[in-house]
């Protein structure tokens, strides 16, 4: 324990066999509920029985004809090891952790691919009406970042990775956006998943090489969500997020565990980081799920439960203002199973108001205004600098995707992100024009259209 988690999964029940002793329980269910600690003295003689009834968390409001649904839009069924996962566990995975939606997303190990032969481009049959298993995908390519393709309906895209030095695939094409555009043509959305560790913020103020494709393919309408809560630093994954979102970027916040859930280890379980979205109260539909993760009606999640409303707007909408305002009024209420930190309204980047909490910092239902005195957008978000078990995550974090601002039909202007944007591309470029290893001259043009064509959307809102 003082190095690594251990846990299992139970549909309610479970019979333990262990020596005798002194034992402590430790039981949650999602982040819905309190997790709940039991001591046991276990005898030799005759079965010790340990009850445990988990309290519900204080619900968030309540919207008419809508509910939350929590999905992982990140894990991986098999990927390594001897052990197999078959969908039927998944779902029962998916049940113990209070998870309505699992996107195994099917993808290379080595070159390998696991979990090939499952997918049908069609919910899985161990779905039902209030819990989804879905088939999808996530293309590897350590050049460009990895993309998640949620929702695809007629095939994977083969052979699932790109730039794979000393092997058939070495060629830094196709690009990220190529591969974005055909997971599109079949209705998929694409994301960037796990994007950004502490030390591998971009800066191309620095000397080392820039790959990463993130902000080429936001800025040519590639990207419909980042997994800001992922298998990465989640504020430092936001930082990059905040300078997209200031250039009049419209992306949703997502979450992917990045699981391997045919063995316990790695990050943690199956919906360790997830989504919750806003969905129509009827039965849970792959459709309407996939729409309102694309419309960003929620918000990502190791823990705490966030709702947010600007101006009469829910999370996700747009507020359109005739001039800009000192007193728009906003609604944020929270709830979490561990005590947090920091509750902020951000705005543009900034924190425009910090919020107390109750006494235990763990709940909060709140009214305020914030000034608007620009196009742009604002977010709920909610955290803390340590780790808080039973957490098991770096630390707790939550956010909202935005909720847009227009003021006087105008768009949001940031030079100093247009720049920098710009000179993560001019990086880029210097490190692919040392590259040889293409299949053909054709491939090495098309990756360097796209560059361009990136940059001067970037020049536009620079200028």
């Amino acid at each position: 324990r003082r190095f690594e988690a251990h846990y299992f999964d139970t549909a309610g029940q479970s019979d333990l066999t262990v020596p005798a002793g002194r034992f402590e329980v430790e039981v949650m269910k999602g982040f819905e509920h309190r997790a709940e600690r039991r001591r046991a003295d276990v005898s030799a003689e005759r079965p010790t029985t340990v009850p445990v009834r988990l309290r519900p968390l204080a619900p968030l409001p309540a919207t008419a004809g809508k509910r939350w649904a929590s999905g992982d839009l990140h894990v991986h069924m098999d990927y390594a090891g001897a052990y197999r996962n078959t969908p039927a566990h998944l779902a029962e995975q998916a049940a113990a952790e209070n998870l309505n939606v699992v996107h195994n997303l099917i993808v290379n190990k080595e070159q390998r691919i696991p979990d090939v032969a499952y997918f049908t481009g069609k919910p899985d049959p161990v779905s039902s009406a209030n819990f989804l298993l879905l088939h999808d995908q996530e293309f590897h390519t350590s050049y460009w970042g990895h993309m998640g393709l949620l929702g695809l309906t007629r095939n994977l895209l083969i052979p699932d990775y790109a730039g794979y030095p000393e092997t058939a695939a070495a060629s830094l094409w196709p690009m990220n956006s190529f591969v974005a555009d055909l997971a599109h043509q079949q209705g998929a959305l694409v994301g960037y998943v796990h994007p950004y560790e502490i030390e591998d913020v971009p800066d191309p103020a620095k000397e080392r090489p820039l790959r990463h494709a993130f902000v080429v393919d936001a800025a040519l309408g590639k990207v419909d969500y980042v997994e800001v809560l992922g298998f990465s630093d989640h504020q430092s994954t936001a930082s990059i997020w905040y300078r997209l979102l200031n250039l009049g970027l419209r992306i949703p916040a997502g979450a992917g565990t990045d699981a391997m859930a045919n063995y316990a280890s790695l990050h943690g379980p199956v919906g360790l980081n997830r989504l919750y979205a806003r969905v129509p109260a009827a039965p849970l539909k792959r459709e309407t799920w996939l729409e309102a993760v694309r419309r960003g009606n929620g918000f990502a999640t190791n823990g705490p439960l966030l709702d947010f409303t600007l101006g009469g707007q829910t999370i996700g909408g747009e507020l359109k203002l005739p001039a800009t305002d000192p007193e728009v009024r906003f609604t944020a209420s929270m709830r979490s199973l561990v005590p947090l930190d920091h509750l902020e309204v951000v705005c543009n980047g900034k924190v425009v108001r910090e919020m107390e909490m109750n006494a235990a910092h763990d709940q909060a239902d709140l009214r305020g205004t914030v000034p608007i005195t620009a196009s742009g957008w604002c977010l709920l978000r909610a955290w803390s600098a340590q780790p808080q078990h039973p957490i098991l995550d770096t630390y707790p974090y939550a956010t909202t995707s935005p909720i847009y601002v227009t003021v006087n039909g105008e768009r949001p202007r940031s030079p100093e992100d247009a720049a920098f944007c710009i000179a993560w591309i001019d990086r880029i470029r210097e490190s692919v024009e040392k590259f040889t290893d293409w299949n053909t001259d054709a491939e090495r043009a098309e990756t360097f259209n796209m560059l361009s064509e990136a940059r001067k959307v970037y020049e536009e809102m620079l200028k």
